[in-house]
């Protein structure tokens, strides 16, 4: 049975998942909670070679549906090897990425629909939902000038329309699931947005903890 805590962090490129998805590991750990960090695409070695896949810019050939289904397969060995029995260890799963961002790329940008993802998603994860998303909201504009000086993997390299109508699906499914998705400004200061992460999860701990 699960007993932990998922936890997922969601946003455009370069709105600072990862730098999030450290600083709530950590405070968590200072406090003793067991937590485990995972990434999407990757986590696993299988999953890792899909990604290499998957951001590959020589890859151009890849249509929606294989991106789609590349994105479930590695998303599936991860939910099976790594973030299942996390849970069922009582750990707090924190991950740079899941479903929504599928949603929110293939469901929504790619014009896949968001319905039919959602289904093939529940499918691949056996229908596993974060307890509590992150969705670091900024323009996807200011997100690339953060990201000045690196090379453009193939999702980034897919046009600034794109990355528009990704943060439009993004807030259009906070505004569905207002109980699970927790939106923050992302052009706030690091330190500032890690604060409100981890008083929302310490509040869904604490709560766990006093049932």
């Amino acid at each position: 049975m699960r007993q932990g805590l998922f936890v997922t962090i969601e946003g455009c490129e370069g709105a600072g998942k990862s730098t999030q998805c450290t600083l709530l590991a950590l405070a968590l750990e200072r406090h003793g909670y067991p937590t485990y960090t995972a990434r999407e695409p990757g986590g696993t070695p299988v999953s890792e070679k899909i990604r290499a896949i998957l951001l590959d810019p020589g890859n151009n050939e890849i249509t929606p549906r294989v991106e789609l289904l590349l994105f479930l397969a590695s998303r599936a060995q991860l939910v099976h090897q790594v973030i299942l029995p996390a849970l069922e260890r009582g750990a707090v799963v924190i991950s740079d990425r899941f479903h929504h961002s599928t949603l929110a790329y293939q469901g929504g940008a790619r014009g896949l629909g968001l319905e039919d993802v959602g289904r093939v998603n529940a499918f691949a994860t056996g229908a596993l939902l974060p307890d509590i998303t992150f969705l670091l909201d900024l323009p996807p504009e200011d997100g690339f000038l953060r990201k000045q000086g690196t090379t453009a993997d193939r999702m980034e390299g897919a046009g600034i329309e794109f990355h528009r109508r990704v943060r439009e699906v993004f807030l259009e499914l906070a505004e569905r699931e207002r109980e699970r998705i927790v939106v923050l400004d992302a052009c706030e200061p690091v330190e500032k947005i890690a604060g409100q992460i981890e008083s929302r999860v310490f509040q869904l701990l604490d709560q766990r903890s006093g049932q």
